[in-house]
């Protein structure tokens, strides 16, 4: 019998902290040896040399074989949207179990789980609650927060799924008495209604008004209300895809005076801007997503709030609607306004390798922030850390063996997933995932994809300290306990 499993031989190891020479043996799909020459043997060996291993990506927010509450199908199931993660290094996925208005919630959790059961690598979910009911709040949550979904998704825009303040101070409540992050879409709804009745109205249904709809002032002040619910509450909370300069100074200024209040950003937010809107609806649509991509100066801004540490991860956002079927994202018809055109672009795939290529390529980031960007920090933030997130003795042998060199032109037709397009067709990229390993088996080599439909395993997640409020109200009084405090 073998010492190991595998032996991957001769890589620079690159976890979030440090960077070493080493060789790493797994056995049990689990990693088990770190050592400067391995000695043993191996039923496989990996020659790394040349190459980066880090640990596999880390996407905790990624739209998946989910029910879409604004019209359009969406394009994925779980086997191909893991396997498209799987062959672009990711090995770990956070979807979305959504609640629809006047839906309990427990059936349709359920129902994902079995759909999620032909997941080619591990994931969990983020439960959106769109109505937060006594019975939901009191009956439901509790119970599904404790068998290990332990991280909330709410809308402050989109007419079937928004909530208004009430009502995420009730999702907040419930969060903070049971132990879950909360993650929130932070648009202003009222403000983005006027401004579309008022284009469409005057004929302006182009895709390229999409931006005008929601500048990015929208985002900035619904992010600065719900920093302060949240800071009433004593809440953890996550701010989904920040895209411009004005939302991340809110949570920066947020960050300063202790509030935990977490950001991440996305790959198109890098690379797009409101000028690809432009054009004809049907080339405008392949980036119409929300919040709306910005401007240059707002993709530079990012960047300097990821390496101020305002902004902790990069997430694929990955919403996929398919160009040319009669359900994608033309569901209303070839000739729809902006505000009928599904939301969302495919990403899952393309993710680390825009990231690498635009952070740590051109000099924005070095090679250990990409790893806390794309793995470690979500690994962290929900709570499967050390199993995912680093290579390290006892983690899951989730593994991205990466050619930093390799130089590539992404296209449609190279790509794995089950959407008909990308957004990025034509972009060149430097650097790209060479093996995959999840849980130390080999699902992306040179190439080739090997993935297995019902490989992944669902990842409940236990209480973590990462997320405890921090005891700290604006008052003395405890609007969770009902108590005075001292």
């Amino acid at each position: 019998m073998s010492d190991f499993d595998v032996i991957i031989k001769g890589g620079v190891v690159v976890n979030a902290s440090d960077t070493t020479r080493a060789d790493i043996g797994i056995k049990d799909g689990r990693i088990v040896a770190l050592a400067e020459a391995l000695s043993g043997s191996a039923t496989r060996t990996i020659d790394a040399a040349g190459r980066m291993v880090m640990p596999g990506g880390v996407d905790s927010h990624c739209h998946i074989a989910q029910p879409s509450s604004g019209g359009g199908q969406n394009a994925e199931s779980w086997e191909s949207g893991t396997r498209s993660a799987a062959c672009g290094g990711t090995t770990t996925v956070i979807a979305f179990s959504s609640q629809e208005k006047g839906e309990r919630i427990k059936p349709m959790v359920d129902a994902y789980h079995e759909k999620a059961k032909q997941a080619c690598i591990d994931y969990s979910f983020h439960i959106i609650i769109s109505e937060p009911s006594d019975a939901v709040v009191t009956d439901e949550l509790p119970g599904l927060i404790e068998s290990g979904l332990r991280s909330l998704k709410l809308f402050m825009t989109y007419p079937k799924n928004r909530v208004d303040d009430g009502e995420i101070l009730r999702i907040f409540e419930v969060a903070r008495r049971y132990g879950a992050l909360v993650c929130v879409h932070a648009e202003n709804h009222d403000a983005i209604m006027y401004m579309t009745e008022k284009l469409i109205g005057a004929g302006l249904g182009a895709t390229k008004y999409h931006a005008w709809c929601k500048p990015a002032l929208v985002e900035r002040e619904a992010c600065q209300r719900v920093i302060m619910l949240a800071e009433l509450m004593d809440q953890p909370i996550q701010i989904f895809h920040v895209t411009c300069e004005e939302a991340a100074e809110e949570i920066r200024r947020a960050q300063h005076r202790g509030v935990k209040v977490f950001a991440e950003t996305c790959p198109q937010y890098f690379v797009l801007t409101a000028d690809d809107l432009e054009g004809d609806q049907r080339q405008g649509a392949r980036v119409l997503c929300s919040p709306a991509p910005r401007s240059v100066p707002d993709q530079q801004a990012l960047w300097r709030h990821i390496n101020s540490g305002t902004i902790g991860n990069v997430t694929s956002d990955h919403a996929p609607y398919n160009i040319d079927a009669v359900d994608g994202k033309f569901w209303a018809g070839d000739n729809a306004p902006f505000n009928q055109i599904a939301n969302g672009v495919p990403g899952l795939e393309t993710r680390m390798p825009i990231v690498f290529s635009e952070g740590v390529v051109k000099g924005r980031i070095d090679p250990q922030q990409f790893v806390a960007l794309t793995s470690t920090n979500a690994a962290k933030l929900f709570g499967v850390y050390p199993q995912k997130g680093t290579i390290s003795i006892g983690a899951d042998a989730d593994i991205c063996i990466w050619d930093a060199e390799k130089k590539v032109t992404i296209t449609q037709e190279m790509l794995h997933h089950d959407t008909d397009y990308t957004p990025y067709e034509g972009m060149d990229v430097t650097g790209w995932p060479a093996v995959t390993l999840t849980r130390g088996k080999v699902v992306w080599e040179e190439g080739v994809e090997s993935c297995e439909a019902g490989w992944g395993n669902f990842l409940a997640r236990e209480p973590y300290d990462y997320i405890k409020p921090r005891g700290v109200f604006p008052t003395p009084f405890n609007p969770v306990s009902g108590e005075i405090e001292a």
